[in-house]
């Protein structure tokens, strides 16, 4: 843990400080891929799949390529001997065997299997010659019964000749006979439908990258969550070594799990790079990102809640069918397998746990992580059973809650799911949240609305997430003759403010001033190691890694004070940035000592790793309903959070409220939507509607922190939990509201009032 008696408070572990990114974005100066212009640079435009599914017959490019301006058109036949995309996890089947990949190449080379797969590309001197050759492209594509659900795609043609059945995974985890036991000798058993639905992520930045060629090695500037981890991914592809191929990242424009893994796009502009001898650049259109940007989310679940008669939890199962869409991504099958199981258990003493999922190919856009990636579902589903049970139980939810909340005595405590719990204060917690809330006087506030003719609910979201472990990681140091101090880090800022909270911790062990700090995140060539960001993991990785390189410091440190004040070295202590003889006021500061020995205080370490940690918090919402017209609206929000050490409450907010966001826009607003030809319905924002201003309250945020004991820095990590909390609290409110046991996501003024005239 940090030392209290640190100098520099105002820019230290715990203070608000203001995002360092922030003046420069505000004045447009920040440097998106998009902005980047490569000298002789020429410009590509994708031609995509109009069909779900169907057998390619034939591309004629023959038109496209004499239009003026063209310099080339490529096609799967210009891709040979680059290697496919892939799911990169190892994950088994119920019977032990293998995960069923799907290599996916760059271009389509026998199939369409989505609306939008990439099937060639048009490069030109402008990208407005591009767009235009692009249209003149002609495809012959024999179509094909296309198939969007997963439940019903075991039915359906198959996607893969060596797929049978389109299931590429059929995953189990948990004891069979001993839950089944337990559900037998359940007094009460709570079982639900529940459908998880399907998000488009909606960056603000569409996707944009740049292929180049030079000096026999490849460049890749492009949008990114780490450029160590995708320069490895994208060498594969290409077919050379990681020290042949440099990723350079920029400002990003959001992600949120979507920009992590490489995509089908940059092979081809690497390679039209190399055969035309110029860089080439590609940027996404709305509508291309609605359709080729990974999504989100699909999960339709069977969950179920075994009790006792006392309320106690016996078991909980979970079967599931997991939508993949048409290829499997990096990690695509990991939030509806091995995520649901560590999440659903939340911070409750379950002690059986049971999921079955099985994950289905459709003629959908394929699936990727999504802010949470199957964390915010597992808790989803435990709330929305835990709510339902107390209903029909005639119980109080939130003692429901209480009583089969883990114990802070029982810490650490080891879960069903195998996750060993650190930590947690998780009824206090629960209790503060109420009390926050004002759950005592909901009544009085419910009696209000009905007087102006509204329904009003209540609802909370009691979770636990287990973050991403955290991988290795850099934490590189170099004191600057400009009297700069330089973090060099693997992972990477897409909106989070890496700079300002690294630069607080940096300031807290080392005493530099922090005015002095720059961070450099985005260049492959400087990394030895990187996690990137993603799973709520980058402080407690990068923050380990500047605490280790900190101690590094001060030892390489030591013996240059102690020449430059003449004294021995075991006589020399650092505190408050400064060298000093123990016991005299004889000093020597860090940056003056740097200044005197340029480079002798540099250090590039590596932060090895450190388990899970565990984020949990209580939301609680209120939703008012209009039962003339459907439309639910969140008039009142409060959550308390436990994410250990908060190294800046001004940014850890930040990261709560927009989490909350996109799981109120989750839970009653988006939803993709394809017709049952697999055309989506849903492609514009005139079509997808997202949460606007004006539809979110006031939210408030405390918190009740107990540091982790697993990593140095007492973190647990805050990205993805507002997500966690959100989509149970505003879905049990909802039900609250309405007096009904479940409704699905996204809950539209329609659903909403269909649902009231079945009641």
């Amino acid at each position: 843990m940090p030392d209290t008696h640190m100098p520099n408070l105002k820019f230290g572990i715990g203070q608000p400080v203001p995002r360092q990114e922030d003046p420069v974005l505000l004045q447009g100066q920040g440097r998106y891929t998009d902005d980047l212009a490569r000298p002789g640079q020429a410009y590509a435009v994708m031609v995509r799949s109009p069909h779900a599914h169907g057998v390619i017959r034939g591309i004629d490019t023959t038109v496209a390529a004499t239009m003026p301006g063209v310099l080339g058109v490529y096609t799967a036949a210009d891709m040979a001997g680059y290697g496919p995309m892939g799911c990169a996890l190892p994950l088994k089947n119920a019977d032990g065997s293998p995960i069923r990949n799907t290599a996916r190449p760059p271009l389509a080379a026998d199939k369409v299997r989505f609306v939008g797969d990439p099937v060639a590309m048009v490069v030109a001197e402008s990208r407005m010659a591009a767009r235009d050759a692009a249209e003149a492209v002609a495809l012959d594509i024999e179509v094909l019964e296309a198939v969007t659900e997963a439940s019903t795609a075991a039915a359906a043609p198959a996607l893969y000749d060596e797929i049978p059945g389109n299931c590429v995974l059929d995953f189990h985890f948990g004891d069979s006979v001993k839950v089944a036991e337990a559900f037998a000798a359940a007094a009460h058993v709570t079982k639900l439908d529940i459908r998880n639905s399907r998000i488009v992520v909606c960056s603000m930045e569409p996707r944009s990258a740049i292929g180049e060629w030079a000096d026999g090695r490849w460049t890749l500037h492009v949008g990114s969550q780490g450029v160590f981890g995708l320069r490895n991914q994208m060498a594969g592809i290409m077919g050379v070594a990681p020290k042949e191929f440099r990723v350079l990242t920029g400002n990003v424009g959001g992600s949120f799990g979507m920009k992590a893994s490489a995509y089908p796009e940059y092979a081809p502009l690497l390679h039209a790079s190399r055969a035309l001898g110029r860089p080439v650049k590609w940027t996404d259109d709305r509508s291309g990102a609605f359709l080729s940007d990974q999504h989100g989310r699909d999960h339709e679940v069977t969950a179920e809640l075994a009790l006792d008669a006392a309320g106690k939890f016996l078991a909980v199962r979970l079967t599931a069918f997991a939508n993949m869409g048409a290829y499997l991504s990096t990690v695509g099958p990991l939030p509806g397998s091995g995520n649901f199981v560590k999440n659903v258990q939340s911070n409750f003493a379950t002690p059986l746990i049971e999921v079955n999922s099985r994950c289905m190919l459709t003629n959908t856009t394929p699936i990727g992580p999504y802010r949470g990636a199957g964390r915010p579902e597992g808790n989803y589903f435990m709330e929305r059973l835990i709510q339902t049970a107390a209903m029909e139980m005639g119980r109080d939810a939130n003692e429901l809650r209480r009583i089969n909340h883990i114990p802070t005595a029982a810490m650490p405590y080891k879960a069903a799911s195998g996750s060993t719990y650190d930590g947690g204060e998780f009824t206090a917690l629960l209790d503060e949240a109420l009390e926050a809330g004002d759950f005592a006087g909901f009544p009085a506030r419910r009696a209000e609305a009905a007087a102006r003719g509204k329904l009003r609910g209540i609802g909370v979201g009691n979770f636990l997430e287990c973050t991403a472990p955290p991988s290795k990681e850099q934490g590189e140091l170099r004191f600057g003759k400009d009297g700069l101090v330089t973090i060099i880090t693997g992972t990477l800022d897409y909106g989070q403010g890496h700079w300002s909270s690294f630069a607080q911790v940096l300031v807290t062990y080392l005493g530099v001033p922090f005015d002095s700090i720059r961070l450099m995140q985005g260049d492959s060539d400087l990394l030895v190691a990187g996690g990137g960001t993603g799973g709520s993991k980058s402080m407690m990785a990068s923050g380990a890694a500047i605490i280790e390189a900190s101690a590094l410091v001060v030892e390489k440190g030591r013996p240059l004070a102690a020449e430059a004040l003449e004294a021995a070295v075991v006589d020399i202590e650092f505190h408050d940035g400064q060298f000093a003889i123990a016991g005299t006021d004889r000093s020597i500061g860090i940056m003056e000592l740097a200044a005197k020995h340029p480079g002798a205080l540099d250090v590039q370490h590596v932060f090895d790793e450190a388990p899970q940690a565990y984020p949990n918090g209580c939301h609680v919402c209120e939703i008012e309903v209009d039962p003339e017209t459907g439309i639910a609206e969140v008039v009142a929000y409060t959550t308390v959070n436990d994410f250990g050490v908060v190294v800046n409450p001004l940014l850890v907010a930040g990261q709560a409220q927009g989490g909350i966001a996109q799981g109120i826009g989750q839970a009653l607003y988006e939803r993709v939507a394809y017709t049952d030809e697999g055309q989506p319905i849903t492609g514009t924002f005139q079509d997808y509607c997202l949460p606007r201003a004006d539809n979110l309250p006031d939210i408030g945020f405390a918190s009740r922190p107990v540091p982790a004991t697993t990593n140095p820095l007492g973190a647990k990590g805050c990205g993805e939990a507002g997500c966690a909390g959100s989509m149970p609290a505003v879905m049990n409110a909802l039900c609250d509201a309405l007096g009904v046991a479940h409704i699905d996501m996204p809950a539209t003024p329609e659903v909403i009032w269909r649902a009231l005239q079945g009641r």
